[in-house]
């Protein structure tokens, strides 16, 4: 009976990593040119990101602005004045943040 349960244990430890995996977080931004940001979210399965909490932030870390991302996983906002950094905030383990140096047209 061992013998058939070390390999059933030792397939489900190697596949647990990957299904931790399967819902990463994925996240970009964009400057519209005009004044706004456009950000788009969802997770790597295909989930939508519908609701997901957007914190814009200054230098300091001091938030600007809580959004939500819309029923399309989108939102724009009006670009702030000075260094930024934009993040997705899914909850422990799903964060993502884009400097705004790094949100170009």
């Amino acid at each position: 009976m061992n013998k058939v349960l070390c390999p059933l244990a030792l397939a489900a430890a190697l596949a647990l990593p990957s299904l931790s995996l399967a819902h990463s977080p994925i996240f970009d931004c964009s400057d519209n040119g005009d004044g706004t940001i456009s950000c788009e979210g969802g997770f790597s399965d295909g989930s939508s990101a519908s609701g997901v909490a957007i914190h814009v932030q200054d230098a300091s870390g001091k938030v600007l602005e809580e959004l939500k991302l819309d029923k399309n996983s989108e939102i724009t906002f009006k670009k702030p004045a000075g260094d930024y950094k934009v993040m997705f905030d899914a909850g422990a383990g799903h964060q993502v943040t884009k400097a705004g140096k790094d949100i170009v047209q």
